[in-house]
């Protein structure tokens, strides 16, 4: 089965991102694994500390284990933001297939040694595990705001991307992204806006995967020139939530005297999958190959044009 080095490799040669999708309960994760199975594109399944504890480590991991297993496609878990070894430690020991190991609040030069701390100790587990470095500001909670910070400050530079990225393979910088999303960002009236130079720099110099984190709000056209300067993941989740309020709500208002679950859900369900969808066609849009393969080597004709 392909591994998750092998999909961000190829998705590097292709000129794609693969979507990064955080996960609460049953509901997002089907809807993140429906939409990725119906364009045929890889996708991850993120979950932070707090949606780790609610789902619990290793029962999150057993499902996306067997849907990976039983529907032979290449979905990824990865332990997002994780600000403890030994919480990383955990979810490497229940299979988790990348670790987002976030010390990015300390002093740089802790950062580096804590990082560095973390790589070895969780390859010593699991030596295929991929372990990303995370550096600079871009604030916390994926939740929505009324202000914002300057987002001009704690931008990473190249020179602290170049100390933090040996050993690590994956590299989260600071380029404009923020958690989180603004109320006038809901509204759809400002979007988030991206240094994209900065980004091809930080790659330039790195040659290392990189992740976008806190994009959700971002500018469309932004994240198209993300990609092709040097991104390889990309995390949706604020989004990701509103889109599941949003169909609960519709749900419950359209049912009201309806108790049965498994009949409100799906429109919740439904909600997320619109959102995912867009997000995955995006991602892809800039493909310069063929469409990537599936785990078992299968391919379909490539799938999702590029959205307004």
């Amino acid at each position: 089965m392909i591994t998750l080095h092998e999909v961000l490799k190829q998705a590097e040669m292709q000129g794609v991102a693969i979507g990064h999708f955080n996960v609460s309960d049953l509901i997002t994760l089907k809807a993140v694994f429906e939409s990725a199975s119906d364009q045929n594109v890889p996708v991850i399944v993120g979950v932070s500390e707090g949606e780790r504890q609610f789902l619990g480590v290793r029962q999150i991991a057993a499902m996306v284990k067997s849907l990976r297993e039983e529907q032979d496609f290449p979905v990824f878990l990865n332990a997002d933001h994780t600000h403890s070894l030994a919480s990383a430690m955990e979810a490497a020991k229940a299979g988790f297939d990348w670790i987002v190991f976030d010390v990015s609040t300390l002093p740089l030069e802790e950062n580096i040694h804590q990082t560095r701390t973390a790589v070895e100790a969780l390859k010593a587990i699991r030596p295929e595990i991929l372990v990303e470095g995370e550096i600079g500001d871009i604030g916390s909670g994926s939740e929505i705001h009324d202000t914002a910070r300057d987002l001009r400050k704690g931008l990473t530079t190249p020179t602290e991307a170049r100390q933090l990225e040996t050993r690590i393979d994956t590299l989260a910088p600071a380029v404009g992204n923020m958690h989180g999303m603004l109320r006038s960002m809901v509204a759809g009236d400002t979007k988030k806006r991206l240094d994209i130079e900065r980004i091809r720099t930080i790659k330039e110099q790195t040659r290392v995967f990189m992740t976008l984190h806190g994009a959700s709000g971002t500018d469309d056209g932004d994240l198209r020139r993300a990609i092709a300067a040097g991104i390889t993941v990309v995390h949706i989740n604020t989004e990701v939530r509103i889109a599941w309020r949003r169909g609960l709500d519709s749900a419950l208002s359209t049912q009201p005297n309806e108790i049965v679950p498994y009949k409100i859900l799906p429109q919740a369900i439904d909600s997320v999958k619109r959102l995912v969808g867009a997000r995955l066609a995006l991602f892809n849009s800039g493909r310069r190959h063929a469409s990537l393969s599936r785990a078992s080597g299968r391919s379909r004709a490539p799938h999702g044009a590029p959205i307004s």
